[in-house]
């Protein structure tokens, strides 16, 4: 069982940042890839980027890319998401999760494990 723990969301002004941090715990991460979602009001929830715990290999959604930056910490088993020159369209639900990385990084079906959420509002 891994428990994840999102932080960091909040109200922004369109052209604004943040960064998002999730803590897991529970179990040694190293056979996982990381990953963040987001859902918005009445749509479905979809991939952002993810993470691979031990190359660091990275993956992007289209829309984030040249926008968001995701990192972790082994030392302090710490995923972030930094996002940078959000716009209203980013505003959503925010969701980390675990998956084991023999599944394809951006598929939600994959991670078994996910985080309460944390709300991003990007006012324009």
């Amino acid at each position: 069982q891994v428990q994840m723990v999102e932080s960091g969301g909040g109200l922004v002004q369109a052209g604004g940042s943040l960064t998002l941090s999730c803590a897991a715990s529970g179990r040694d991460l190293s056979g996982y890839h990381m990953g963040w979602f987001r859902q918005a009001p009445g749509r479905a929830r979809i991939f952002v980027a993810a993470i691979r715990w031990v190359s660091g290999l990275t993956y992007y959604a289209d829309s984030v890319k040249g926008r968001f930056t995701i990192s972790r910490d082994n030392a302090k088993n710490t995923v972030y998401l930094q996002m940078n020159s959000l716009n209203p369209e980013d505003t959503a639900l925010y969701y980390c999760a675990a998956s084991p990385s023999t599944y394809p990084p951006a598929s939600s079906s994959g991670y078994m494990y996910w985080g309460q959420g944390t709300q991003v509002t990007v006012s324009s």
